[in-house]
């Protein structure tokens, strides 16, 4: 290429992911030594029988269709490559001929780089190598991380919660045997200035931990200090491998309500991470918001507790979490919320002297909760001998004043009704079952919505075991059903992903602004819920939550493990973005939603999503021919 050629090239690669992430000598190298190739609308790019790939192609404007046949059980596959795709990765690096036929949609121009200049490019980029062997989930993480710098930047933090337990062990752990006396032992932690003691057996295997909040306790009743430690301990003491993330230890922490985790390898102990060595990573104390959460005096107090939750995802972002940590977060403040606003309600209302089950339907059920959420919940009740009209109609006003009450903490009223205070949904189990047996018989349109609904349920307070199992009676019927599963995967396939065929993605006019958007729930994350749950369902997997789901299937075989990693990906991606756009709607004051101007979006973003709408279109493929639609 002549010099200002090269330049152009240059100007583009920068422009681009990853080659905006390549050094500048790199990007001067595939500059110099590229071709520039322009093909007709129709031709033929690259086909199987064209034989070993001789060439790198770099679209630099058009679209290129790719189509390849018979890829194992999903049949033939049609996708769309446009500016700052590549092609063909797998067959370069295979030393092979490529699967797949690339023709030009419309006028085409490529950046085509020889094998010979690819390879050497390919051995001394670290992240352009990166890129080549896994592709779209190497970009996705380069989004992260710049997702988690500005973060960080804003927050004036640089620490995360994304490191091993390992790198926050700053002592040897402090342990004794289970006959040292209870004196003795908090004279060891008094001389080391530590707030537990593990309590451990002859192979150094942890059996129990003492901390300072015991020996509260032991005072208050007046107990005899001389006594074996280990008949004052805390048995089956919660333990992490040193591999563990920080950020587990956090949830371990927030669902068990402790302070302390202790850390081995294999089973023996190696150290202890207590929160306060947590919170110094962290600039919102996520333990410290759920303890105010379920500690909540008063319904006032509830509401300014939950008050920081914005922040604390601002700072989850800056420590490195990922979308599914951010969600699981958030889903453990929810519950948390419920719990706390139902013990409120109960104290403050005459008690209707009946045990029920909350339940929970949707994205709260999946645990996938984002700040935008409005309520999908219902109540199952044990009548006993009791009329069971007559222990519904005592249940209804106490059902409504919680749904009220949740309302004021920041989730919507449902305007579908999907609320306990609905009649139709406090149910005792005998009429669950019969709902769900209904449905299951019935496809009608209705009983479809209700499925997509009611089929991602989870108890979140009460007898959980009671809702355990309904959900364990409801998934027996719909996996033993095979119409059902075949209408279902029908209505699964009727939200589409927002691919377009001449422009790259499916807009709707918003009548506010008119402003064209997508909706990144209904149609960027539906499909792959809706996927999910009938594969699940089909093959008899209790697991509600979306990536949970994938990895069950992956593990059952029901589908290819790379097929379970690339749609728990895009999943994870779509989700991300729209947890961007609320923090930014958030921030700028603005009425939160989920539709989204593809147009704001930079190259890379557009172009992962892509990705994205892509993989759900694979899924919904699977589904089409699994079940024969």
């Amino acid at each position: 290429m002549d010099a200002d050629a090269a330049a152009s090239v240059r100007a583009f690669l920068e422009a681009h992911a990853p080659f905006d992430g390549l050094l500048p000598r790199h990007r001067q190298y595939f500059a110099e030594h590229c071709e520039q190739r322009d093909y007709a609308p129709g031709e033929v790019i690259l086909e199987p029988r064209m034989g070993r790939v001789s060439h790198f192609h770099l679209v630099a404007a058009g679209r290129v269709r790719g189509e390849r046949p018979d890829i194992g059980d999903d049949g033939s596959e049609a996708f769309e490559l446009g500016e700052g795709d590549t092609f063909p990765m797998a067959a370069l690096l295979g030393e092979r001929a490529t699967r797949t036929v690339y023709r030009a949609e419309d006028a085409v121009r490529c950046y085509r780089l020889a094998r010979e200049h690819f390879e050497r490019l390919f051995t001394e980029s670290p992240a352009f190598r990166d890129y080549c062997i896994r592709g779209v989930s190497s970009l996705l993480e380069q989004v992260q991380q710049d997702i988690q710098r500005g973060a960080a930047r804003s927050l004036g933090s640089e620490s995360t919660l994304d490191m091993p337990l390992a790198r926050l062990m700053r002592a040897e752990p402090l342990s004794c045997p289970p006959e040292l006396s209870v004196r003795e032992a908090v004279e060891r932690m008094h001389a080391r200035k530590v707030g537990s003691m593990v309590v451990v057996d002859e192979a150094q295997r942890p059996v129990g931990i003492f901390t300072l909040h015991d020996l509260r306790a032991l005072i208050a009743a007046r107990a005899d200090l001389e006594a074996p430690i280990g008949s004052v301990m805390t048995p089956r003491p919660c333990c992490l491998s040193a591999e563990t993330y920080a950020f587990e230890a956090v949830v371990e922490m927030a669902q068990r309500h402790i302070r302390h985790v202790v850390v081995t390898e294999g089973e023996r102990l190696v150290g202890v991470v207590s929160e306060r060595d947590l919170f110094a990573l962290q600039r919102i104390n996520v333990v410290h918001l759920m303890r105010a959460v379920a500690r909540a005096e008063s319904l006032d107090r509830l509401v300014a507790a939950r008050g920081d939750i914005s922040r604390l995802i601002d700072g989850m972002m800056a420590h490195g979490a990922g979308v599914e940590q951010m969600t699981r977060i958030i889903t453990l403040l929810n519950d948390r919320t419920v719990s706390r606003v139902i013990e409120l309600c109960l104290a403050e209302e005459d008690d209707p002297g009946v045990p029920f089950t909350w339940i929970a339907f949707g994205s709260e059920g999946r645990s996938e909760q984002t700040l935008v959420t409005d309520q999908d919940n219902a109540i199952l009740f044990d009548p006993g001998s009791e009329d069971t009209v007559a222990v519904r109609q005592r249940l209804l006003p106490i059902a409504r004043r919680i749904n009220e009450a949740l309302d004021r903490c920041g989730f919507p009223l449902c305007k579908g009704n999907i609320m306990a205070s609905n009649p139709r949904l406090c149910l005792s189990f005998a009429e669950w079952e019969e709902a769900f047996r209904r449905i299951v018989a019935s496809a009608t349109p209705e009983h479809l919505l209700d499925s997509t609904i009611y089929f991602d349920f989870r108890p979140v307070w009460g007898d959980i075991a009671f809702g355990e199992h309904l959900h364990q009676r409801v998934l027996a019927m719909a996996s033993g059903n095979s119409l059902f599963l075949h209408t279902l995967a029908g209505n699964a396939l009727s939200v589409k992903p927002p691919l377009g065929v001449f422009r790259d993605f499916v807009t709707e006019r918003d009548p506010k602004d008119d402003v064209h958007r997508l909706d990144l729930k209904i149609r960027g994350l539906t499909p792959f819920v809706d996927g999910a749950r009938v594969l699940c369902l089909q093959a008899g997997i209790e697991e509600t939550n979306t990536p949970e789901r994938f990895a069950r299937l992956a593990e059952a075989e029901a589908i290819r493990g790379e097929e379970a990693e690339a749609f728990t990906r895009s999943f994870a991606f779509v989700q991300l973005l729209r947890m961007r756009e609320h923090q930014r709607q958030a921030a700028a004051g603005l009425p939160m939603h989920n539709r989204l101007d593809p147009e704001t979006l930079n190259p890379m973003d557009r172009r992962i999503l892509k990705e994205a709408f892509r993989q759900a279109r694979r899924l919904q493929r699977k589904l089409e021919i699994r079940f024969h639609l």
